[in-house]
């Protein structure tokens, strides 16, 4: 049975959130494309569309396959992406948990854009996807990710010593979770 995940489009108070399509590319490169952006992320900064093409294809392999979705995050009546948001892993097989993750143009951080739109893909994904868990792996030094989780109910569980492979080097992670209330 398809969860419709491929489909699955959410509105959230002054912003859409549509699954990853083929004529976001341009979105994502430029998103993606800033250094302080991809700083924590497990990529390096995109410079081509290809690259960018890479992501929307993977994001869609994972919302067909019902794995995860990624959303992107546009204002309302307003074409440009802005963010993406979502769950990059849903194991249902012996567990019902996701990992959610995040990110999202520099000139909206500290704009409270995240603060208004990760309670609804959280509700979401304990309602909608009947989770009992949801997590989210947050690369050692990105303080912001942190406190945004830690506001919204979540947990620091741990740290896990050169957990991930990325840009040449092993990565330190911090695993948050949260328990459906």
């Amino acid at each position: 049975m398809s969860l419709g995940l491929a489909t699955c489009a959410l509105v959230v108070g002054d912003y859409r959130l549509a699954p990853l399509q083929r004529d976001d590319a341009a979105g994502l490169l430029e998103l993606f494309g800033d250094p302080l952006v991809a700083e924590y992320m497990d990529i390096a900064p995109l410079t081509t569309l290809a690259q960018a093409h890479e992501i929307i294809d993977w994001g869609t392999e994972l919302a067909d396959g019902d794995g995860g979705v990624r959303w992107t995050i546009r204002r309302a009546g307003d074409p440009a992406l802005i963010g993406t948001v979502g769950f990059n892993n849903l194991v249902f097989d012996r567990a019902r948990r996701g990992e959610v993750a995040y990110d999202l143009r520099r000139a909206d951080w500290g704009r409270g854009v995240m603060s208004q739109i990760l309670p609804h893909v959280l509700a979401f994904g304990f309602h909608d996807l009947s989770l009992r868990r949801i997590e989210a792996m947050v690369t050692l030094g990105n303080a912001r990710s942190c406190a945004l989780l830690e506001r919204h109910g979540f947990s620091l569980e741990g740290t896990l010593r050169d957990h991930a492979h990325w840009k040449g080097r092993y990565w330190d992670q911090l695993i948050y979770g949260r328990l459906a209330d």
